[in-house]
């Protein structure tokens, strides 16, 4: 009967396990007086097979999946539903690659401000959870994807 209590808890709890996702370096660019739009950068890393499949804040009306492609030589944007996160490996969002995009802000993203994001990460057995974060403002100057104003 111990046995059978045993490995009931153990195929319980295995069922549980989520991918333990950590975010490295996170940052978003500021923004000037009515810039509708800024991208936020990190470095995730899991410890399993996942993908993020959104993000959100309270500062955007719209928070997405963003990446950068060359296509014809004209580098392009296009949001996309998830991104992988191979296990074991750090997925670096950048500027000029993968990225979040923060639209229809509600204001401006001044240099030092800290923006709080929440991460939904999916596991390889569909179950999700998020991460909840914080990113500060970086400089204007710091490197971007591209102008954002026709989303």
């Amino acid at each position: 009967m111990k046995k059978l209590i045993l490995a009931t808890l153990v195929g319980l709890c295995s069922l549980s396990a989520l991918a333990e996702v950590t975010v490295a370096e996170p940052w978003v660019r500021a923004t000037v007086p009515a810039q509708k739009a800024t991208g936020a950068f990190m470095q995730l890393t899991s410890d399993a097979d996942a993908r993020l499949v959104s993000a959100a804040s309270p500062v955007a009306g719209v928070v997405e999946i963003h990446e950068m492609v060359m296509d014809k030589d004209v580098m392009k944007m296009n949001p996309v539903p998830a991104l992988d996160l191979p296990a074991g490996k750090a997925v670096e969002l950048k500027p000029g690659g993968y990225h979040v995009m923060l639209m229809d802000l509600k204001g401006q993203v001044k240099e030092g401000d800290q923006v709080p994001l929440t991460l939904t990460i999916e596991n390889k057995d569909g179950s999700r959870r998020t991460l909840e974060l914080t990113a500060p403002a970086r400089p204007l100057n710091a490197p971007m994807p591209m102008q954002h104003g026709k989303h």
